[in-house]
């Protein structure tokens, strides 16, 4: 009898650590949003991201104050969620309004390629696990802390940029070969409405 209550009792002590470290791998894959943020985007030409969903295409362009008003397709809702990771940069996720209706950022593989898309609908409050709307927001450099880079969170080492095609300056996903790469198309600003500048 003694025997077999020690023979439970190791197997107890060997059953706990595994569900331990089961439900902190669960943990670390699960975003509780936190706040939600308004802001411009702005790229390193001060130029504003803008959204147009129709044309299937977002891009960063002089735009006035007066189009900066309306907010239409550029002022965009950045929100923040809690992470048991930390170390790799706040997760956000980005939604813009377009008229009446509601977009949110994704990354999507098309013809073997990670492209960003704007996708009708609302970001939710809990991700359960990995997300293609997610974004890691680090600072841009350690002297440059009002500038940030956005690492994609199912692909490190990926990051929002943008590249000149036909004369605009599209919103796209890009490979750096090493994390610590300065490169000023990574290099993103969040403005509020009441400021103009944020650089």
């Amino acid at each position: 009898l003694a025997c077999s209550r020690l023979l439970v009792f190791w197997q107890i002590l060997l059953f706990i650590p595994l569900c331990l470290i089961f439900s902190a791998e669960l943990e670390c894959d699960a975003f509780s949003k936190e706040k939600t943020l308004h802001r411009f985007l702005r790229n390193v030409n001060s130029q504003v991201l803008v959204v147009q969903p129709d044309l299937n295409m977002a891009a960063f362009e002089d735009v006035t104050d007066q189009e900066m008003k309306s907010g239409s397709g550029m002022n965009f809702c950045m929100h923040c969620y809690k992470t048991t990771t930390p170390s790799a940069g706040m997760p956000v996720a980005f939604s813009v309004r377009v008229e009446d209706k509601s977009y949110y950022m994704c990354c999507e593989e098309e013809h073997g390629k990670m492209i960003v898309r704007f996708r009708e609908g609302e970001v939710p409050k809990d991700i359960p696990g990995e997300s293609n709307i997610i974004f890691f927001k680090k600072t841009f450099t350690s002297y440059s802390s009002k500038a940030f880079k956005f690492e994609y969170s199912l692909e490190r080492g990926m990051f929002l940029a943008f590249e000149e095609e036909d004369s605009l300056r599209k919103l796209i996903l890009k490979k750096l070969p090493r994390e610590d790469e300065v490169d000023e198309t990574t290099k993103i600003t969040l403005t509020s409405h009441n400021e103009r500048y944020n650089l």
